[in-house]
């Protein structure tokens, strides 16, 4: 697949894997939607993006999905159309959840499946019409277990795959692509912007994503994924192998998962 001159719309591109995936297609020639809270940061990912021969910024806030179906427009009124969505933007956490208020569980649920669903449902039309269109789930390996300080977050990510492996069998006759990608430790801000049971960053860079594979790794993996027609990718190192454990040993799976603390 050639992304020349394709319109990417990613969200969560101000940092981590949003911002490394601007870069990544930015270098294929495609035409990008850059969305995130912080314009600022934007504007800085937009000034890095060489090879791109038009990019739109367009900063909303994934907890309030209430303009979506605006946001979709202005797109389509800039570039005619949309071959792409990326929907890459959400927040971690990092609290028990005896203590976690039932106000975080639905702000991340919130942020990190609704955000995702409802600008999927607003750019579905266009692909239907187009008979064309690839959408892009970041999940998480936590989409396929659960973990230590993470209930509400591992709930968002293994709700996307229900929705989207739906979806993607809804619109396989309209030509639609869906790939969720589940990635493991990235070197990013997850941990850092994590939230903690009241309600404020954890302001910590753990140790395993310090030592972890690079966004720029990662959004290369991604964009062979997409190139390749896939439905699923994981992508990391050897926590990948929680995922295998889990499918073909369950039991062991969980005596020794539950003994691994959160880093």
């Amino acid at each position: 697949m050639s992304f020349t001159a394709k319109v990417v719309w990613i969200t969560g591109a101000s940092s981590g894997i949003g911002e490394a995936l601007a870069y990544a297609f930015a270098k294929q020639g495609a035409k990008l939607v850059l969305s995130a809270r912080r314009e600022n940061e934007l504007q800085r990912v937009k000034n890095g993006c060489a090879g791109s021969p038009d990019i739109l910024l367009l900063p909303f806030d994934l907890e309030d999905t209430s303009k979506v179906d605006m946001f979709t427009q202005q797109v389509m009124s800039y570039f005619g159309s949309i071959d792409l969505l990326v929907n890459n933007g959400g927040i971690s956490q990092r609290s028990l959840t005896k203590d976690t208020p039932i106000e975080l569980d639905r702000k991340l649920m919130e942020v990190n499946y609704f955000s995702y669903v409802a600008l999927t449902k607003s750019v579905l039309p266009q692909f239907i019409k187009q008979n064309a269109g690839h959408i892009v789930v970041i999940s998480s390996v936590a989409g396929k277990f659960g973990f230590h300080l993470r209930s509400a977050y591992s709930a968002a990510k293994h709700a996307l795959h229900g929705f989207f492996e739906s979806l993607r069998m809804e619109v396989y006759d309209n030509n639609i692509q869906v790939l969720m990608v589940c990635p493991g430790k990235i070197k990013t801000n997850v941990s850092i912007n994590a939230i903690t049971e009241n309600g404020e960053k954890l302001n910590e860079m753990e140790a395993s994503h310090e030592k972890a594979m690079s966004a720029e790794d990662c959004a290369i993996q991604i964009l062979y994924a997409i190139s390749k027609s896939k439905y699923e990718v994981f992508i990391g190192g050897a926590e990948l192998n929680a995922v295998r454990l889990k499918r073909f040993f369950p039991n062991l799976f969980f005596r020794m998962i539950r003994k691994v603390k959160s880093n």
